[in-house]
């Protein structure tokens, strides 16, 4: 009888090592399945702004957070200062595009952010919190001669093997032709004239683009890229952010990209004046990437 008792008790012990072990393996499979990417956490904050969620304010560090909007005061206070001043029926969000590249993240949102914008919004995670974060903002503006609105077309990620290599060509194409201004090279990036654009004033392929220049020429328009600052890209989306002039003022170019088949095939951009520094809420600048 006693055998029979030890026998039942170590059945018994091991049954319930077993269980204690597969509730802690499923455990651990649900905190996988719910543990976010870092563009989905920022795709959560952003959305946020929309729905009053508060949980996504968790991924942002309390303590360390720098901001380079530069209408908005450092830290977490900033953000929540913004949140605290939101108009009657609140701030509206849609990401439309979101993608990751290493510890930065960069996303393409359609808002109502004290009226209707389109936007770029750049965060940098350490330890997975967001402790960085940049934005390019413009007005929403009609259709462009071919109809294309500033957020419609391709959101497809596909060839992440080929970041690298679609990173190298847009950094190659801002410094020949936007900074070095050697239009003549222009044809080594497209494919003829297939180009879909998404700028509000120029229409698809290069065609668009020459007339769009000339036109700018004209009316003594200048646009001046004197500076790229950082390139981010996830497969085939490549974000480009540039300093320069646009109409003689002090500008920040946010570019995206799609290439297909090694050449640019589509664009999406936010063109925003920088504020004096007078104007400035806080120090950090509207570049500075680490």
């Amino acid at each position: 009888m006693k055998q029979l008792i030890m026998t039942v008790a170590v059945a018994f012990l091991f049954g319930s090592c077993s269980t204690s072990r597969n509730e802690n393996i499923q455990e651990n499979k649900k905190e996988m399945k719910t543990e976010l990417s870092n563009k989905e956490k920022a795709t959560a904050l952003l959305t946020s702004l929309e729905t009053g969620d508060k949980t996504p304010v968790g991924y942002i560090n309390p303590t360390h957070y720098t901001q380079h909007n530069l209408a908005v005061a450092d830290g977490l206070e900033g953000f929540g200062a913004v949140l605290q001043h939101a108009p009657e029926g609140g701030f509206k969000a849609n990401v439309v595009r979101s993608f990751q590249d290493g510890n930065y993240t960069f996303s393409h949102t359609v808002y109502d952010f004290f009226g209707p914008k389109i936007g770029f919004d750049i965060f940098r995670f350490e330890d997975g919190k967001i402790v960085e974060h940049w934005d390019n903002l413009a007005e929403i503006t009609p259709p462009n001669p071919s109809q294309h609105t500033q957020t419609d077309g391709n959101t497809t990620l596909t060839d992440l093997d080929k970041t690298e290599a679609n990173k190298a060509l847009v950094k190659d194409f801002i410094q020949t032709i936007l900074i070095d201004g050697e239009f003549d090279q222009m044809g080594n990036y497209f494919d003829g004239d297939h180009y879909i654009q998404h700028n509000s004033m120029i229409g698809d392929g290069l065609s668009g683009l020459n007339t769009a220049l000339e036109e700018m020429a004209k009316n003594g328009v200048t646009m001046v890229f004197e500076k790229n600052h950082i390139i981010l890209g996830e497969g085939n989306f490549v974000l480009a952010v540039s300093e320069g002039q646009f109409a003689g003022k002090h500008t920040s170019f946010y570019d995206l990209f799609r290439i297909e088949n090694g050449k640019i095939a589509e664009h999406w951009d936010v063109i925003e004046t920088i504020p004096p520094t007078s104007e400035h809420k806080n120090n950090n600048g509207k570049f500075n990437f680490k």
